[in-house]
Formats: C-alpha cells, sequence, structure tokens
C-alpha cells in the first residue's frame, strides 16, 4: 500500500495560494534583477564589480526587511580577460568573435591550426604533435532543449581540452562555442584545473558561425593561420564573499530553509539569466513571506553565492563556514536556469517527506508546474556541497530551451526576461519555501540526523 496523503493545513494552504497570488500581480522581482544589471552590471568573480554587487545586495536586503543582513567572506584567485583579438590570416584575412576562457593563458603568436572534430580526436594526438601550431576543436552546435541536456558532453571540449594542446605542444587551443545559438557571440566559461595548474597557452572559444566557417574550409581542403593576441591572467588572491539574507523562525530558528542564487556573472553580458534571474527570485519570494503577519515557523536563508562561475568557490566556502550547523539545514535549493517559466518540481527529501512535497506541488500545479521524481539529487550548482553533506534538495524546473542561447556570452541582458514568466518563478518559490518552513515535516532522513 503507498503512503497516506499528506494533508496541508487549511491556514496554511490558503497563506501559499495568497502568496502565489500576491506573486503573480507583483513586479518585485523584475525590479530586482533590472537593479542589479543596470546599476552593478557584469560582475566578474573576484572583481571590483563583484564587490559592489554584494555591497548593493546588503542594502536589498536591509531596504526589504530581512532580519539579518551578513556577508561571509572568503579568498580566492583573481582571474580576468584582458585584451583579445584573434584573426585568420590564411587563406584570407578575417576578423572571428572569439573571447578567452576562465583560466586561459598569454600569448601573441601567428600559426597554422590543426583540426579536430572532437576533443577525443585531440586527446588522441601524442605529446609534443603540435608544437608551432594552433588546436582547433570543432564539435557541434547544442540542440536546444527543455531541460539543457547535452551541455556537459558538449562542455568537456571546453573543460579538458587545453590539457591535451599544451601536452601536445600547440601555442594555443580554440575551441567551439559551448552554446546552440547561432550567433556570433561566443560563449565564454571556466576550464578545468589539472593537478592545480591552470592553461599556459591562450584557450579561446569562437562562435558558432565562425567556427562553422573555420570547418568549411578545413574540409575543403584549404590551409587554414590564425593570428592571436591574449592578454588574460591571473592576478593574486582578492576577497570574495556570499551575501546572507535571513527571516529568523518564529518557533524554531535554529532550522533553515535554504534558497538563493549566484550574484557572479561572466562579464561580457550583464548576467541577467545568468544569474541575476535567480537572485531576483528568490529575494522577492523570501521579501513576500516576510510581509506575513507573523514569521514561519523555520528560518528562511537567501545565500547570493560569490564566485560560482569560477568553480563554486562561495558554495563550498559558505558549507565549510557552516559545516556545524548544516544538520539543522533541513531544506536547499537554488534557482540558477534562467528565467523561463517553471514547468517541474523535483525532491531528493525522506521518503516520511515525500507525500507532504507532493501536496506542495499540487498547491503550485495552478502555474502549470509538474511533479516529477521524488529521488533526484540536486538542487543546483550551488547546492552541490549541501546535498554532498546530506541536507535534503527540492528543484524547480525551468524551461531551458533557449538557455544555453544566452548563458556566458554578451547577450545575456535584461530585455531576455519576461515580467510575467519571473512572476511565475517568485510565486513557486514563494509557496514552496513558506511550505516548507512552516509544516511539521521532517525532510531528513533519519539516518542523517
Amino acid at each position: 500500500m503507498g503512503q497516506e496523503r499528506f494533508e496541508i493545513p487549511a491556514e496554511n494552504a490558503a497563506t501559499a495560494q495568497a502568496l502565489v497570488e500576491t506573486a503573480l500581480e507583483s513586479d518585485l522581482g523584475y525590479e530586482i534583477v533590472e537593479s542589479l544589471t543596470t546599476d552593478v552590471g557584469p560582475r566578474l568573480a573576484g572583481s571590483e564589480a563583484e564587490a559592489r554587487a554584494r555591497a548593493w545586495g546588503e542594502a536589498l536586503g536591509t531596504e526589504l526587511g530581512f532580519d539579518r543582513v551578513d556577508v561571509e567572506g572568503f579568498t580566492m584567485p583573481f582571474w580576468d580577460r584582458g585584451e583579445l583579438s584573434i584573426t585568420m590570416t590564411a587563406p584570407y584575412e578575417q576578423d572571428l568573435y572569439g573571447t578567452a576562457l576562465g583560466g586561459s593563458g598569454t600569448g601573441e603568436f601567428e600559426a597554422e591550426i590543426v583540426y579536430f572534430r572532437t576533443v577525443d580526436d585531440l586527446i588522441a594526438v601524442e605529446d609534443g604533435a603540435l608544437e608551432g601550431r594552433i588546436a582547433f576543436i570543432d564539435g557541434d552546435i547544442m540542440v536546444p532543449s527543455q531541460t539543457g541536456a547535452g551541455y556537459g558532453p558538449a562542455n568537456q571540449r571546453r573543460r579538458i581540452g587545453w590539457q591535451h594542446a599544451e601536452r601536445a605542444g600547440a601555442e594555443a587551443l580554440v575551441v567551439r562555442s559551448v552554446g546552440s545559438d547561432s550567433h556570433r557571440f561566443p560563449h565564454t566559461g571556466m576550464m578545468s584545473a589539472m593537478n592545480g595548474r591552470w592553461a599556459e597557452i591562450p584557450v579561446i572559444a569562437v562562435s558558432n558561425p565562425d567556427a562553422d566557417h573555420l570547418r568549411r574550409l578545413h574540409n575543403s581542403g584549404t590551409p587554414i593561420a590564425l593570428s592571436i593576441d591574449s592578454t588574460a591572467g591571473w592576478h593574486g588572491e582578492v576577497t570574495s564573499g556570499n551575501v546572507v539574507l535571513e527571516l529568523t523562525g518564529r518557533e524554531n530558528p535554529e532550522e533553515i530553509v535554504l534558497i538563493g542564487g549566484h550574484l557572479d556573472s561572466w562579464d561580457l553580458g550583464t548576467g541577467a539569466v545568468d544569474d541575476g534571474a535567480g537572485v531576483a527570485i528568490t529575494t522577492a519570494a523570501a521579501a513576500l513571506i516576510a510581509d506575513l503577519p507573523e514569521r514561519p515557523r523555520r528560518t528562511i536563508r537567501v545565500v547570493m553565492f560569490g564566485a560560482e562561475e569560477v568553480g563554486l568557490l562561495g558554495a563550498f566556502a559558505y558549507a565549510e563556514q557552516h559545516a556545524d550547523e548544516l544538520e539543522n539545514h533541513v531544506l536547499a535549493t537554488e534557482s540558477d536556469f534562467g528565467a523561463r517559466t517553471i514547468w517541474q518540481l523535483v525532491s531528493n527529501v525522506s521518503g516520511e517527506a515525500n507525500p507532504a512535497v507532493d501536496e506542495i506541488g499540487r498547491i503550485i500545479a495552478p502555474l502549470g508546474i509538474i511533479r516529477g521524481g521524488s529521488d533526484v539529487p540536486g538542487g543546483g550548482p550551488d547546492i552541490i556541497p549541501l546535498a554532498a553533506a546530506g541536507v535534503p534538495t527540492v528543484r524547480l524546473n525551468q524551461n531551458g530551451t533557449d538557455y544555453f542561447d544566452l548563458h556566458h556570452t554578451p547577450d545575456d541582458t535584461l530585455d531576455k526576461i519576461d515580467p510575467d514568466e519571473l512572476a511565475q518563478n517568485v510565486a513557486a518559490y514563494a509557496a514552496l519555501v513558506y511550505l516548507a518552513a512552516e509544516l511539521d515535516v521532517d525532510f531528513r532522513d533519519a539516518a542523517d540526523d
């Protein structure tokens, strides 16, 4: 026999439904992301702009009436892209649209390219075989999908390609951007370190149309040469931080429902979709809950994570700084997949709590949200360290069909956000977070306590 249906008290259900209705009529979420992207702009991890974003977050939390507003600092190495020019010089001269990838090195030279259809083809190359030349990994344009499937496999050329290009002696690595658009907007992103070491050579992503052009020339048998001048590099240790906003629980303040998004962004656009929207959605949802006549039973903690784009540094710093209280984190989730409508609720909580999550799903179902799996790990990128420590998670999955058109590109700007779709996100988060903080439900497995 299945578990009995969980009954949400009528008063709590009515409050959650009222939060939904209020959120759908509110412009708060859009106003927050508009302010962040306009008043602060791009927020590269570790930069002066990210520091201004933290000050912005503190001021916002105070203005919205949170009970606690704090910045929890941590140190990190700072990488900056500097200046870049990349020009095809043979068979004729044409400027390409490219961007240095995070962790890229410095270099200035002209050389012939060696074409690789996939990253696996480069991996198979012998040591030293590319001396004096530039490696180019092609790949394919990502196929758009609601879930963003395909990003992980495509991302391997960005993550590890440099390691094999350097091993083979290449002067530089050029890769097809990891994205689903066909515009001349290159996608940036962080590479993976190897044994604590980063690339010494320039590593550059070119836009999908430019990659298509290089492929056609290669297929015609024409030798191709590029001229590259990149000043990207590392600039020592700096301070970053997580902005923490809190609504203190009225009965069990030590029990924490954590939500958030990441405050930093790449510097090509204004970080509206990735992840100004997530910061706005979760902050606005908590602010609407703050306007209720009384606080929920548990504490609601909004974290604007720092330095996510360069390796989840803020997420790991938070988990380390709060290690002694992670057992009191009863549930965690993050919004970090754009600003389109939420279509699915998934979870990874105790078996006893699943019926309660099912009922929360029924509350938000009129928003067009279906109940997905009840054993789906995750919660969002910045939640990974918490989930690894046993914190239960839920995730409100957004429609990501066009997310990788915009992700990490100059096209990630405020005009891509629909205010009504953003309000639907705020409504879903407000109801979910309120009920998670108010209901007498243990989301943890007994074995985790």
